[in-house]
């Protein structure tokens, strides 16, 4: 499966996101993503050792930037 259909596959699903250059993980529900993989999250929370530090809601991920996706397990 390519990576781009593997992450259609989990829009509307609560899924952790890490950054390039970035120490926190963000985590937060798949609305859209495109060929280039970049992402819309809402409802989206800064995770740092496990403990939430801040929440920030509507975000956009560049797809260039994102090292890891992982589908969070509720």
């Amino acid at each position: 499966m390519f990576p781009n259909k593997k992450v259609q596959s989990l829009i509307g699903q609560k899924i952790q996101v890490e950054m390039k250059g970035e120490k926190n993980i963000l985590e937060g529900t798949l609305v859209s993503a495109d060929d280039y993989l970049n992402l819309h999250l809402v409802d989206t929370a800064e995770i740092q050792g496990g403990q939430k530090l801040r929440t920030l809601g509507s975000v956009v991920l560049r797809g260039n930037n994102i090292i890891l996706l992982n589908p969070v397990k509720e």
